[in-house]
């Protein structure tokens, strides 16, 4: 089992910046890939930006060039930062914390942490 807990969401305004921060605790040693999620209000889940074990990043288009991804491996925990630049409006959303394991070949389990609100005023 994997906890994730996030913290640093908050309210800002437009072209401000903000750092969201993810402590991953429990099996770390079976975290794969981490990453940060956001959902607007309505049904999707869209990824905001991923980081590999080995150091690859991947961002969504939206946010290239703005958001940087950042991952620190310590002895007990895992963390995860999104230092968020030139923030716009449209990036208003609850922002969501991800670990994927691998426990086994073909297996693995998707964490999820509890979520940080961020709103862009305009």
């Amino acid at each position: 089992q994997v906890q994730l807990v996030e913290s640093g969401g908050g309210l800002v305004q437009a072209g401000g910046s903000l750092r969201l921060s993810c402590a991953a605790s429990g099996s770390i040693f079976s975290i794969n890939t981490m990453g940060w999620y956001r959902q607007a209000p309505g049904p999707q889940r869209e990824l905001v930006a991923r980081i590999t074990s080995d150091g690859s990043t991947n961002y969504a288009d939206s946010v290239k060039g703005r958001f940087t991804i950042s991952r620190d491996n310590a002895k007990n925990t895992v963390y995860l930062q999104l230092q968020m630049s030139s923030l716009k409006a449209e990036d208003t959303a609850v922002y969501y914390c991800n670990a994927d394991t691998i426990t086994g070949p073909g297996h693995g389990y998707r964490y999820w942490g509890q979520g940080t609100q961020v709103t862009v005023s305009s």
